[in-house]
């Protein structure tokens, strides 16, 4: 799937998701830990992307999380994709395909996924609002980078740098001190599992049980059967992100109306 896909179903998902723990579970959430939750769920789809480098000398190829810092974000992308595809060599067996590049291997698999969160919520935990504005960051800057591609294209990465660290800083300005932030975590890792199920629905799949062996083969792509695989970039995925904006407004005005509402109507 395309980054933009990948962000709006993150998206898509934590703000049904928080409107269901609201309805359901009888979780309030704040209007502002609402938005840092989307925010980081939508950048955080595009972090198992980081496997797919492009020309950091030249500044440009590699996947939609590659580009969002320029020549810094795609250089790390280069050492997660070695990193990937030095795992990937280290654990294939005799029935595993050779390879040459590490994309769709190691962050394309459930223990990265858990690892993601696991950390993110450690670090939380450790270095409390000083780790926060650094995820924040980070994942604010994807989700600009992927909910609105073309305006980010346009802009340049200096510009979302900008904005990200803006938008963080304010935020981090808003957060009490002496917690330690577990949603984050939380958000983080239903962002990689959003985008891992996003790609299954492709005809490549991904290695979602890595390290358990199936067939006897280590990397096992799991996905849907080709005649159900949807074309990255083509008819059914822009219907999909279409569907995907409507959920998102759906669930954000049954989230907001009724605490505006609150709000504007006099008592008595």
């Amino acid at each position: 799937m395309m980054g933009s896909s990948h962000a709006l179903s993150g998206a898509a998902v934590w703000l049904a998701g928080s409107w269901a723990l609201d309805q359901f579970a009888g979780y309030e959430q704040s209007p502002l830990a609402v938005a840092i939750g989307t925010a980081v769920c939508a950048g955080s789809t595009l972090l198992p992307d980081l496997d797919l480098s492009g020309k950091v000398t030249a500044n440009r190829g590699g996947a939609t999380v590659a580009r969002t810092f320029g020549v810094l974000s795609l250089f790390l992308a280069e050492v997660v994709e070695k990193v990937s595809l030095a795992v990937y060599r280290l654990t294939r067996t005799r029935r595993d395909p050779e390879r040459h590049y590490g994309h769709r291997t190691l962050t394309h698999t459930l223990p990265f996924t858990g690892l993601v969160g696991w950390g993110t919520t450690t670090l939380c935990a450790e270095y409390g609002k000083w780790a926060v504005i650094g995820i924040l960051f980070f994942t604010i800057g994807l989700a600009l980078r992927g909910l609105f591609d073309r305006w980010a294209e346009r802009a340049g990465w200096l510009v979302v740098t900008a904005v990200a660290l803006a938008a963080a800083g304010l935020t981090f300005a808003q957060l009490p001190a002496g917690r330690g932030y577990p949603m984050l975590g939380l958000a983080v890792g239903v962002g990689c599992l959003v985008h891992l199920l996003g790609d299954m629905i492709t005809s490549t799949g991904v290695p979602l049980l890595w390290p358990i062996p199936i067939g006897r083969r280590t990397w096992r792509m799991i996905g849907v059967p080709d005649a159900f695989a949807i074309r990255v970039g083509g008819k059914v995925e822009t219907a999909l992100r279409g569907a995907l904006v409507v959920i998102c407004l759906l669930a954000a005005i049954a989230l907001f109306t009724p605490a505006l509402l609150d709000r504007v109507t006099p008592e008595g």
